[in-house]
């Protein structure tokens, strides 16, 4: 029997092993005080299988139920059609989730925690109504360009406005919650963590070995999906004139295509034309266990992103002792929140960009201290304050009417 019901359309599964990693991270620690099941919702249309011809990795098809860890996954299809009837997500996402969730509330669940206020956040909340059931939202970064949407703002605030309680991931994201109307002493800041039995230093000589790159090499590195939000492309602008004063200079790109894009064509062609084929290094994805040797191989990990909540691969960087350089938008400056960790410039600026990667190339780091800092920031303190709220939703009001959302940014 399962108490809570973790509801994000992003999540691990055998189709998508790399997807939505952090929301997994953060509940699966739960599951260790508060049994639970996943309802991972999965977008669906009449023949999509035939634009896989041309895009093998479009929306690729997870089983209807697996068992992660010993915790059961289930993925329910809905109707997604692209285009403008995306806007009726949220109301298909429920309704494709409602029998699934009915047995499950039949079978003892009395909690929904919801990740992303749209889709999921929206669907989560109608689904909490229809069934009684409270339900949590974590805000994870999307909400930002969300409500810039006037089709899409006023559902954000709807679903907030619902929420028993509101996570964010980071301070700004908490302002956004209450600026679209989730009550104040409802929200609070939850942040990811980092597992550091998992991400720490190795052998740096070894791990270079591993990827072909000089022993005296100095080596920038970026892990995300190969996106533009992401920013590789303007890393590599970048390296030309990097490398007039550092010469040995590489730089390592972890990361692969996801739903959101794949830009490895355009990399590529950028790489070729700027005469760099011998300096940038795709190394693809990689599962979190092997991360730590891209990341021990390099000196400081650079993130050019457009939009954010809580980028957990800083912490993870960091705590194999990395400087963070990225830019200054979501939660960014609450992660790299002191010159020791790092440095923050502003989104869209190439030439500040540029000069806080010479910097940080050239800066004798106490990378000690950074891993310290990682280590203030596992995950038992994360873990801690959802149980406090989930334990007095599910202990004061367990077939409550009002939907809980949690806001939190993967």
């Amino acid at each position: 029997m399962a108490e809570l019901i973790v509801f994000s359309a992003l999540f691990p599964s055998a189709a998508r092993p790399g997807a939505g990693l952090f929301i997994r991270e953060r509940m699966f620690r739960v599951a260790q005080h508060r049994s639970l099941v996943v309802v991972s919702p999965q977008p669906w249309f009449p023949g999509q299988s035939l634009i896989r011809w041309l895009r093998p990795g479009y929306r690729p098809h997870a089983p209807a139920m697996e068992v992660q860890q010993g915790i059961r996954v289930y993925h329910p299809r809905f109707l997604s059609v692209p285009g403008q009837l995306r806007q009726f997500d949220g109301w298909s996402m429920a309704l494709g989730s409602f029998l699934l969730l009915k047995r499950l509330k039949a079978e003892g669940a009395r909690l929904i925690d919801a990740h992303f206020t749209y889709p999921d956040g929206e669907a989560a909340t109608r689904l909490g109504r229809w069934l009684g059931l409270p339900v949590t939202i974590t805000l994870r970064g999307t909400e930002v360009p969300h409500s810039k949407r006037s089709a899409l703002r006023p559902r954000l605030s709807q679903a907030l406005e619902a929420a028993a309680h509101v996570f964010a991931v980071s301070g700004s994201l908490r302002q956004l919650a209450i600026e679209l109307g989730a009550a104040p002493d409802k929200t609070e800041v939850v942040g990811n963590g980092v597992d550091t039995t998992r991400f720490y230093p190795v052998d740096r000589m070894e791990a270079r070995r591993r990827y072909g790159l000089p022993d005296n090499a100095q080596v920038l590195i970026s892990v995300g999906g190969l996106v533009e939000r992401k920013g590789m492309h303007r890393v590599i602008d970048c390296l030309p004139a990097l490398i007039t004063q550092t010469p040995n200079l590489h730089y390592l790109i972890v990361g692969g295509g996801s739903p959101e894009g794949d830009m490895r064509a355009e990399l590529d062609a950028q790489v070729s034309r700027l005469g760099l084929a011998e300096r940038v290094h795709f190394l693809g994805p990689l599962s979190p266990d092997d991360l730590k040797w891209p990341l021990s191989a390099s000196e400081v990990f650079v993130l050019s992103t457009r939009n954010e909540g809580w980028a957990n691969v800083f912490l993870e960087a960091m705590a194999c002792g990395l400087p963070v350089v990225s830019t200054d938008v979501g939660g960014n400056a609450e992660v790299v929140c002191r010159a020791a960790l790092g440095s923050i410039v502003p989104f869209g600026d190439a030439t500040a960009l540029q000069a806080a990667l010479n910097a940080a190339l050239g800066k004798h780091w106490d990378r000690t201290a950074i891993i310290e800092y990682a280590r203030d920031n596992q995950w038992d303190k994360r873990v801690e304050q959802l149980l406090s709220v989930f334990g007095h939703l599910l202990e004061s009001s367990p077939q409550a009417n009002t939907a809980t959302l949690s806001l939190t940014e993967q």
